[in-house]
């Protein structure tokens, strides 16, 4: 009986010692249910490299802008109670007509279909711009227009950063260019709440936010960066300067 019992014992724990090898394996990132397991089942592939979710997403993302932010700056070119809120107006016209059609030719390159009306939540917030009056008006289109920018700011990233499709890159850096001086625009009015915002983001942070801690005195500020090499013969050169403004200036796209 003793000898039964110990050889039970060696199997169990031989099944116990294979199990904790086989576990490494049967969990590695490519099984089931795991994060590139999500991308690789979502991903098709096309002639301008592989087109993820992600991608998709983005494409519709940039169409749902343009529906309910051209609309926005059409009202805002309509009413003007400021030349601010006039010239922000016009660059969501101009430089959403623009990003829409390069999204559209994207879109049916790699056949992937675009919604054609807003979102639920963005004819909202047309309804309350064309509700508005006056102050409240004006706090209205710059905030919502705003929080609406800051946050497409952040999916542009993302896509630009990981995507393997020259199409989407390209676009995503076109939609880079258009959002900052959107976002500029807009914060020139006067009239963004950056508190409101700031307590918004911070809402929605699982982690403490890293840096160096608070100066009790000042500190020396740290010196420019520049190129250390001898060699001062460099091909490109700082934009001129300007009044802030952002260069959105792009070759056409293709046909």
């Amino acid at each position: 009986m003793r000898r039964v019992n110990g050889t039970a014992l060696i199997i169990a724990a031989l099944v116990a010692t294979l199990g904790a090898l086989a576990f490494p394996v049967w969990s590695y990132a490519d099984r089931s249910g795991t994060g590139q397991a999500n991308v690789d089942a979502g991903t098709v592939s096309t002639q301008w490299g592989p087109l993820t979710a992600t991608d998709r997403d983005f494409l519709v993302k940039v169409r749902l802008a343009g529906l309910w932010e051209i609309p926005a700056g059409q009202q805002a070119m309509e009413r003007a109670p400021t030349e601010a809120i006039r010239d922000a107006g016009d660059h969501l016209i101009v430089g959403h007509t623009d990003l829409d059609r390069r999204t559209r030719s994207v879109a049916a390159r790699l056949n992937v279909e675009l919604p054609n009306q807003p979102t639920d939540q963005q004819q909202g917030w047309l309804n309350e711009l064309a509700a508005a009056r006056g102050l409240d008006y004006e706090q209205k289109f710059a905030n919502l227009l705003r929080n609406s920018h800051g946050k497409v700011f952040a999916l542009i990233a993302e896509v630009r950063h990981t995507t393997r499709n020259t199409l989407i890159r390209q676009l995503a850096t076109d939609s880079n260019q258009t959002v900052l001086d959107h976002i500029t625009m807009l914060e020139r009015t006067g009239r963004v709440d950056f508190d409101g915002i700031a307590d918004e983001a911070a809402g929605k942070l699982t982690a403490s936010p890293t840096g160096p801690p608070a100066a009790s005195n000042a500190v020396p500020s740290a010196p420019p960066a520049s190129p250390t090499a001898d060699d001062k013969s460099f091909t490109s050169r700082p934009s001129a300067p300007g009044e802030g403004n952002i260069n959105t200036s792009r070759p056409e796209p293709e046909d």
